[in-house]
């Protein structure tokens, strides 16, 4: 993706792709409507976007691009097709740190600017957060490597918020067919994985969407649902994919999305692989939020809308020895681990990690 005019202050163009990609102004469909009829729209009823008025302190020019260093150049989407692993993941396990009106990604040094979100991992986070303040911070992850910042808008019965209890399973996960071309995330990697803004119709045919909102027997669902059985076991619960396929250019991008994009199935097989302008494959990141609520759900809500607009946020800050080994012995390993890089199920591959979730 080439670099855009700087003709236009940052601040300008910012603004303009941002109000371009959300639709201000616009109206969706009723939060009631099946998602099967909802039509297609940018945006829905009772939440709005202020345009962002600064950048990042890593932006150099202001002109919401945040080029990697060094760039990764020479990649070639990967069409091979390794011996077959059911599985070729880790998770990372996270507890809930704090709540805040703040995204450091959307509105860098805007504290307050944002709706609220729920922040996992990176127990500093806020609106000034860059990779440096992540990378001297403290974490929440079971993995003290792990200083990453993951945040999603946070859910409420009525007033009160429903915050997730414990750790949190965020799935690191192969996208792409050949599992053994995935690399590390490159330091202070971030985007935003679907919008506030979209639709019940654009929520449910996301490529991330996995099952939607389920709690009991009720999976797959656009609106939070009506028949939650009231029960200490129950929680609601939503699984959410990432993209995991990059441009190998840029840290950011002016729109948080452009650099990163889903894989596509390459033709004439049944393989994904990553799109040609979009190279470098890269761990896919599941979100698997549990919340502890469950019987009457008709005043649940989340603080950037109705149900379908769950979205949420990822920062890498992620000690990169510890990312590297857990990548390696775990996704391109085809294995199926913990947050300690070891697979019950094949105890002779040991662990990438010690009992104290660190490298040996």
């Amino acid at each position: 993706m080439p670099r855009r005019s700087k003709v236009l202050s940052g601040t300008l163009v910012a603004s303009a792709l941002l109000l371009t990609s959300i639709g201000i102004g616009t109206v969706a469909a009723n939060a009631d409507t099946p998602a099967a009829s909802a039509p297609a729209r940018a945006a829905h009823s009772g939440h709005t976007m202020a345009v962002s008025t600064a950048a990042s302190p890593e932006d150099p020019d202001g002109d919401g691009y945040i080029p990697a260093n060094p760039p990764v150049t020479g990649v070639t989407p990967s069409t091979k097709e390794p011996p077959h692993r059911y599985f070729h993941e880790f998770q990372a396990n996270c507890g809930v740190s704090h709540t805040a009106p703040d995204d450091p990604i959307v509105y860098a040094q805007q504290p307050g600017k944002s709706h609220d979100h729920t922040f996992m991992g990176n127990t500093t986070t806020d609106a000034y957060s860059t990779t440096a303040s992540l990378d001297a911070g403290s974490t929440t992850c079971l993995a003290p490597g792990d200083r990453s910042g993951y945040w999603m808008p946070t859910m409420y019965d009525g007033d009160r918020p429903v915050l997730p209890v414990g750790p949190q399973t965020i799935y690191y996960k192969a996208g792409v067919t050949d599992y053994t071309s995935v690399r590390p995330f490159p330091k202070g990697l971030r985007y935003v994985v679907a919008s506030p803004m979209q639709s019940a119709q654009e929520f449910r045919d996301h490529p991330g969407f996995v099952e939607g909102w389920e709690c009991g027997d009720s999976f797959f669902n656009v609106d939070f649902p009506t028949d939650c059985p009231e029960r200490q076991d129950v929680q609601v619960n939503i699984r959410f994919q990432a993209p995991s396929c990059w441009d190998g250019r840029n840290l950011d991008t002016p729109d948080h999305k452009s650099h990163m994009a889903y894989p596509v199935v390459n033709p004439g097989t049944n393989n994904n692989i990553c799109p040609a302008d979009h190279p470098v494959a890269l761990p896919m990141i599941e979100f698997k939020m549990a919340f502890p609520v469950n019987g009457d759900l008709s005043r649940v809500r989340l603080a950037s809308g109705a149900s379908y607009s769950f979205h949420y946020d990822f920062f890498n800050a992620w000690d990169e020895a510890t990312l590297d080994a857990m990548v390696g012995h775990c996704i391109v390993g085809g294995l199926q681990c913990d947050a300690r890089g070891y697979d019950q199920t094949h105890p002779e591959a040991g662990a990438a990690l010690n009992e104290d979730y660190e490298l040996p």
